[in-house]
C-alpha cells in the first residue's frame, strides 16, 4: 500500500494553489503528480513529477482517471473530470476549497452544463472572479482536511 498521491489537473491550477500543494507535499513527504497538456513550472524535488499528456481533448483527464486510486487526492476545477473521479470513489477538491462528493457533484455538473449552454447561445455568465487571499485560504483549509482524511485511512505499520 502506498501513501496518498496528490494529483493536480495542472492546466488551470492557479500559481498560489500550486505553491501551496508543493509546500504540503514537501512537508508531509507526499508525491505530487502534475498532469497537463504542457509543461508546468514547479520546484525541483524527487517528490514532484510532471506528466505531459497528449494534446487530444481530455487526454490529461483520462490519464488522471486511469492512474489515481481511492487512496489519492485529485485537485481540479474541471467538473466533468471531478464527476468521473467521484464516481470512482476518489477524493476530489477544487482550487477554491470545494470538496466534491456524491452528494453535490451532480448538481454542480448540471449548473456547469447550464452555464455552458448559456455561453454557447451568446450569453456570457459571470466569471468566477479573482483568486485572492480568501480563495487560497479556503483551498488551504480544504487541502488540509482532505490530506488528514486520507492519512487517517492509511494502515499503520509497526
Amino acid at each position: 500500500m502506498h501513501s496518498p498521491v496528490i494529483w493536480v489537473d495542472a492546466d488551470s491550477c492557479p500559481i498560489p494553489a500550486r505553491s501551496l500543494i508543493c509546500k504540503t507535499g514537501l512537508r508531509l513527504q507526499l508525491y505530487v503528480m502534475y498532469v497537463a497538456n504542457r509543461d508546468i513550472p514547479m520546484p525541483s524535488s524527487p517528490l514532484f513529477s510532471m506528466i505531459i499528456a497528449d494534446t487530444a481533448p481530455d487526454a490529461a483527464d483520462d490519464y488522471i482517471v486511469c492512474h489515481a486510486s481511492t487512496r489519492d487526492l485529485v485537485i481540479t476545477r474541471d467538473i466533468p473530470l471531478a464527476k468521473r473521479l467521484v464516481d470512482n470513489n476518489i477524493l476530489v477538491i477544487n482550487d477554491r476549497g470545494i470538496i466534491y462528493t456524491e452528494h453535490n457533484i451532480n448538481e454542480r455538473l448540471s449548473m456547469r452544463n447550464f452555464m455552458m449552454d448559456l455561453y454557447s447561445n451568446g450569453l456570457t455568465p459571470d466569471k468566477t472572479g479573482t483568486y485572492g487571499k480568501k480563495e487560497i485560504q479556503d483551498f488551504a483549509n480544504a487541502l488540509d482536511r482532505a490530506i488528514t482524511r486520507l492519512l487517517k485511512q492509511q494502515p499503520h505499520i509497526y
